[in-house]
């Protein structure tokens, strides 16, 4: 089944305890956009923009993982977006050095008509304006839409990111955001406010403390996994986004059930981009190691489910 990816393919700048890089490839729709890629053998579609300082290279490499980019515009004598942040120790917060909007900032997305017809769209975090547009450019409504935002949406854009939210059908934030959108300390009051808004599902990441999905009354949670070598977090939301979306394409299967498998599936792509900087992790990959890290969860949650009978 056909996804369409919504979001930013830019140049991250990031210093780790653990290490740093030059300027990089990074951006939110080349993380959903690879992992979702693996995942699924139907269409990704990429919406984004860029400068013609990007390189052509990793559209390329984009292009080998059958990620269509008619709906990616590239602005001649502009540059990218591009994003600078240091981490601190506990790699879960991190300072913003740096932020050049560039063509980003009169980005006005435009949806190709071979994209019309799909059964995923995947907004990637973006301002909640640009989102809802892309969701008013679609004939029909598609199976699934999910919704990724942050924080910042919530102190300058609060309504337009309420409006948005209204009308898809699953948000994926994390627990800092869950926070601040509801007002509610406790995640699962803060779930039970955030299904009122309009989601049918909901995704809360907690980082290296896994995931929890909320269904009407259902909650699951998925674990992450202990990794040896941890360089860069940039990039694993956006990783975890991409492969659920491209789990639930694949399988073509909405369930509450599905979407736990979705989100197992999801934490496993991040765990793959946390290990390198930027999207070298997922430019990596292959089935053979996509597997054997899904067993390795699969291991790990049997582990805690024989724990918790004895």
């Amino acid at each position: 089944m056909s996804v369409i990816v919504v979001g930013t393919v830019a140049f991250d700048q990031i210093a780790t305890p653990f290490g740093k890089s030059d300027k990089i490839v990074g951006g939110a729709a080349s993380y959903i956009s690879l992992a979702a890629s693996f995942l699924t053998e139907m269409e990704v579609n990429l919406v984004s923009i860029i400068g013609d300082d990007f390189p052509l290279s990793f559209l390329e490499q984009l292009k080998s993982r059958g990620i269509r980019q008619e709906g990616l515009q590239i602005i001649k004598g502009e540059k990218s977006f591009f994003w600078s942040g240091e981490y601190h120790y506990d790699m879960n917060s991190r300072d913003t050095l740096d932020t050049q909007l560039n063509v980003l900032e009169d980005f006005n997305p435009v949806l190709p008509a071979s994209y019309q017809g799909c059964e995923f769209l995947m907004l990637g975090n973006l301002d909640p304006s640009v989102q809802l547009s892309v969701i008013e450019q679609l004939v029909e409504r598609p199976k699934l839409i999910i919704l990724d935002t942050m924080n910042f949406w919530m102190d300058i854009a609060l309504d337009k990111l309420k409006e948005v939210i209204s009308r898809i059908d699953v948000l994926t934030i994390n627990d800092e955001e869950a926070r601040q959108l509801t007002g509610e300390y406790s995640l699962v009051k803060a779930a039970k406010e955030i299904l009122n808004m309009g989601p049918s599902s909901l995704v809360i990441k907690k980082g290296e403390n896994g995931a929890l999905l909320f269904q009407g009354d259902q909650m699951f949670f998925a674990p992450a996994l202990p990794l040896e070598d941890v360089k860069d977090p940039t990039g694993a939301g956006d990783t975890f986004a991409g492969g659920f979306v491209g789990y639930l394409a694949k399988t073509g299967d909405t369930s509450f059930d599905n979407m736990k498998r979705a989100v197992i599936v999801g934490s496993a792509m991040a765990s793959f981009t946390v290990e390198e900087f930027g999207t070298e992790g997922l430019l990596k990959l292959d089935e053979a190691k996509i597997d054997k890290r899904l067993q390795k969860f699969v291991d790990l949650m049997d582990t805690g489910m024989l724990l918790s009978q004895q």
